[in-house]
């Protein structure tokens, strides 16, 4: 399969977020909690979310993934309790659109992670992934997926 990647640079976009750490395997549970809760508190505060739902995924340790999950917004907005006001960071972006299953990512992954290195990028080994339509909608495989890796 082919896939196309971009590079970009961004400027820093404030979000409202939930961070922990969970196993793959309750990743959905995780990720369904932090977005009902935040969508939730937006809807109190008589906000919107900006863009599509995120996981930031800070390592890659199965087991014990550490993932932060929310919505970017227009501004920055207050937290409250679990809900953080965060942002993602302003700089160079790698990014491509995935369209499949969530557990058939890894060729896609390894593809960007050959040619940020052929391209002599270097990732931050922070990586989001934005979700533009839910199993919930659609087939798995017309899941939609932006990858993104912060570069260095």
């Amino acid at each position: 399969m082919s896939y196309q990647f971009e590079l970009t640079e961004q400027p820093a976009q404030p979000v409202l977020s939930m961070r922990t750490v969970t196993s793959v395997g309750n990743l959905p549970q995780a990720l369904g909690k932090a977005y009902t809760t935040i969508i939730g508190y937006l809807e109190e505060v008589g906000e919107k979310p900006v863009d599509a739902a995120f996981a930031a995924y800070y390592n890659m340790d199965m087991e014990n993934l550490d993932v932060e999950m929310g919505f970017p917004v227009s501004k920055p907005i207050a937290g409250r309790g679990e809900i953080l006001s965060g942002e993602i960071p302003a700089g160079k972006q790698a990014t491509c659109l995935y369209k499949g299953p969530y557990g058939q990512m890894g060729p896609a992954y390894d593809a960007m992670s050959q040619w940020m290195s052929e391209n002599g990028h270097m990732p931050t080994g922070v990586v989001y992934e934005f979700y533009y339509n839910s199993p919930m909608d659609v087939p798995e495989s017309e899941l939609l997926t932006k990858i993104v890796f912060l570069l260095k």
